[in-house]
């Protein structure tokens, strides 16, 4: 087989592990909480936000800009350990692919 057949052939399993593991990863979560468990916020390793939880304590009309930053420290967390999820996992799947006169 060709160089050419052969890289075409390496693109396409690679195209196909790429695509199932963004169906992956689209399901898969991670947590990250603030102020002591005050604030909770779920992300999948598609990079959205699944919820946001907030406990019913921590809601103090007095303490408003508190939550906001709890609430936007446990999202900036949460996508965070999601991108990194991502990003190893998408390594994976093209950590054998060469081209030619690029190594």
């Amino acid at each position: 087989m060709s160089s050419l057949g052969k890289l075409m052939k390496q693109a396409a399993r690679m195209q196909q592990q790429m695509e199932q593991i963004q169906t992956t990863l689209a399901q898969r979560t991670v947590e990250a909480t603030t102020g002591g468990g005050a604030v909770k916020v779920v992300a999948k390793c598609d990079g959205t936000i699944a919820s946001i939880k907030i406990n019913p304590e921590a809601l103090n009309p007095a303490d408003a800009q508190l939550l906001e930053d709890m609430v936007l420290s446990a999202t900036n967390q949460a996508l965070s350990q999601a991108k990194e999820i991502s990003t190893a996992e998408m390594g994976k799947a093209t950590a054998g692919f060469n081209l030619p006169g690029l190594t």
